[in-house]
């Protein structure tokens, strides 16, 4: 369960970040220098229900490490 920073209400997690107009999506990448880096994986969004601020996550944040 993600908290929100701005009022502590609890945050509607596993949403999802759709670019309108592209088709590509939002991916997080190890070398942003780089143009083909390593895939991290999608980012996550949760979003708060109360004062609508939003938190980017990686579901799988393991896989940094690797």
């Amino acid at each position: 369960m993600r908290k929100c920073i701005r009022c502590g209400a609890e945050m509607v997690e596993n949403c999802d970040i759709r670019v309108e107009g592209a088709g590509n999506g939002v991916v997080l990448a190890a070398d942003a220098r780089k143009l083909f880096s390593q895939r991290l994986g999608k980012p996550r969004v949760a979003v708060c229900p109360s004062c609508g601020e939003i938190s980017l996550y990686m579901a799988n944040p393991e896989e940094l490490s690797r």
